[in-house]
């Protein structure tokens, strides 16, 4: 395991969830009434799951015409604008960076189901959580910059997964909140 950590992976923290709830907060306060829902992604939010120790954050706001009007207030709290997509907005914070925030939008895109059902499949399936750590193991020793052919080795799998777990290609967040 020191092997794995030193390249990059840490073996899951409770503190990862706290670090969370106290973005949460600070994100609330720039967001105000435009936030839909806020969550923890990312293998952070899923327990016994290594991980690079950075807090994935998804902030749904309705819409997307909205999305930069965030920017200055999140630069206020140390976040910097990274790209944009069709299905969200991209941010990180702090350097060696320590969060990612996804802004995504309720009527554009499948980013914001794709990671709740990823997550919430791998939180109650600890056979296919552990298979995924393996997988993530090999590859951040094969690749241990952690970026680029280490999250494209990861694809294959996630897709198994979102299969697995009904996602259904095209879903945006209203079409997925409609089947709950």
């Amino acid at each position: 395991m020191d092997d794995v950590y030193n390249k990059g992976l840490s073996p899951y923290s409770s503190d990862w969830r706290v670090k969370f709830e106290t973005e949460k907060d600070l994100l609330k306060r720039v967001f105000g009434n435009s936030i839909v829902e806020i969550e923890h992604i990312g293998s952070t939010s899923i327990e016994g799951l290594l991980s690079k120790p950075i807090i994935d954050i998804a902030v749904m706001i309705d819409n997307p015409d909205e999305a930069d009007s965030f920017t200055q207030a999140l630069f206020e709290i140390g976040y910097r604008f990274h790209s944009q997509s069709t299905e969200r907005h991209f941010y990180q914070k702090s350097e060696p960076v320590e969060y990612n925030l996804s802004i995504a939008y309720a009527d554009r895109g499948g980013f914001w189901p794709r990671q709740i059902i990823f997550r919430d499949y791998l939180r109650s399936h600890p056979d296919a959580r552990d298979e995924y750590a393996v997988l993530k193991s090999k590859l951040i020793k094969k690749y241990p910059k952690g970026i680029g052919e280490y999250s494209a080795g990861k694809t294959e799998f996630v897709e198994k997964i979102l299969s697995l777990a009904g996602w259904k290609e095209g879903m945006t967040y209203n079409d997925w909140k409609s089947t709950l």
